[in-house]
């Protein structure tokens, strides 16, 4: 028998089912590591996110989302952050770890989607996404903005990175349903972004990343957004 749509996460259920399951695709994204992708050859953390700290902001809780093979959560824990750090890649999450190891760092790791982690709310002085949020299909934003700021204390933080237009095309929300695909991730403007989340919170900064040469021992990748933001209450 057909599953009913009776409430809001079967109708989520129905529109993810029309596009790729991300856990296997994601899984299979970090099973080799010698793939040519930027940020797989560099282990240490975004360019932005050391700017920020750099200028003042010093959460002591933070949550990353998507922290793929663990390069920013380890610099939030040597900087004396309590991090946790969520990702549906089990490949993704054995990397990392072994990079916590390696570098002496302990952070709590946790193989779980942002949609189904549980938390204690206003837990976070801040929340980072460095590369999820472009991969995330249209009917989930909400969802995804109502937990982050569920997961922020007042006044707390959120740092987004995400594919500006250079990187991918600014698919609109309809096409990725008529395509039943997210075409490798969404390439935002800066208006649409900023439409996306200005409503929520105040956007503190927003800017392109800087483009570091690699090798290096920071990230950065000049067809990325970076924005800070702070929730309103």
């Amino acid at each position: 028998m057909a599953k009913e749509i009776i409430n809001n996460e079967d109708l989520y259920e129905m529109l993810d089912g029309l596009l790729r399951e991300p856990g296997a695709f994601w899984n299979d994204f970090y099973k080799d590591r010698n793939k040519e992708i930027p940020f797989f050859k560099v282990n240490g953390p975004d360019e932005n996110l050391v700017s920020y700290l750099g200028k003042g902001l010093s959460p002591k809780r933070v949550l990353e989302i998507g922290c793929g093979p663990g390069r920013n959560a380890i610099y939030l824990a040597k900087m004396g952050c309590v991090v946790d750090a969520i990702d549906i890649s089990e490949n993704a999450l054995n990397w990392a770890r072994e990079r916590a190891l390696s570098e002496k760092v302990d952070i709590n790791f946790r193989h779980v989607s942002l949609f189904e982690y549980e938390f204690e709310p206003n837990t976070y002085d801040f929340v980072y996404d460095s590369g999820m949020f472009h991969h995330l299909a249209p009917h989930r934003r909400l969802s995804y903005i109502e937990t982050i700021k569920k997961a922020l204390k007042k006044d707390g933080h959120f740092g987004l990175v995400c594919f500006n237009t250079k990187a991918a095309a600014a698919t609109a929300d309809w096409d990725v349903y008529e395509q039943g695909s997210m075409n490798g991730g969404i390439g935002y403007t800066e208006e649409r972004l900023k439409r996306l989340f200005s409503k929520d919170f105040e956007i503190k900064e927003f800017r392109e990343m800087v483009k570091i040469p690699q090798a290096n021992d920071i990230f950065g990748e000049d067809f990325l957004w970076t924005s800070l933001m702070q929730v309103k209450h």
